[in-house]
């Protein structure tokens, strides 16, 4: 009996399955490192975009306009939701600052509700709160795309130099 095929197969852990086994398969399929490392750049930013509704149409938008992989950038999108709130008040906080006002009014749920329900309340009442976020969020988005490019694109070479000498050995037979 083969001891690699006895028992139980254990998944991979969720950030194999969810992060890194997607993003080899796209790189494998000839979408390379920059690429994905920008389409995580781009979406991990447009992600963050502190209006409640947008960010996927965002990330569609700025990957048809940027040629970037979809996939990828919409599971960033997806990952990042993990984060979201407590930066659209971080955005808010700092939107706040930089324009030198009072502390905005933030209250997240009746700021969803009215958003679904009564568009034109959202507005008159929260809609010097989303101004404020998306000043915040212009402020630090110029400086986070580079860094998470930088920050990524590296690996991502790597890994694609790792899989292009396995390929290799395994056409070769070695």
């Amino acid at each position: 009996m083969d001891p690699e095929i006895s028992g139980p197969v254990k998944p991979a852990p969720f950030w194999r399955r969810w992060i890194v086994d997607p993003v080899i398969r796209q790189m494998t399929q000839g979408v390379s490192p920059s690429k994905v490392a920008l389409s995580i750049a781009v979406g991990s930013a447009l992600a963050l975009f502190p209006i409640l509704g947008t960010t996927t149409t965002l990330c569609v938008i700025a990957g048809v306009a940027l040629r970037l992989n979809q996939p990828i950038i919409q599971g960033v999108n997806a990952l990042c939701t993990f984060v979201y709130f407590p930066l659209i008040v971080a955005f808010v906080r700092l939107g706040d600052r930089i324009l030198g006002s009072a502390r905005s009014s933030l209250d997240i749920p009746l700021m969803m509700s009215l958003f679904a329900h009564h568009p034109a309340d959202f507005f008159r009442q929260f809609g010097s709160t989303a101004l404020h976020g998306i000043v915040g969020w212009s402020v630090v988005a110029p400086f986070w795309v580079p860094l998470v490019y930088l920050a990524t694109v590296g690996p991502l070479r790597s890994a694609a130099e790792r899989l292009a000498r396995r390929r290799a050995g395994a056409e070769t037979g070695g």
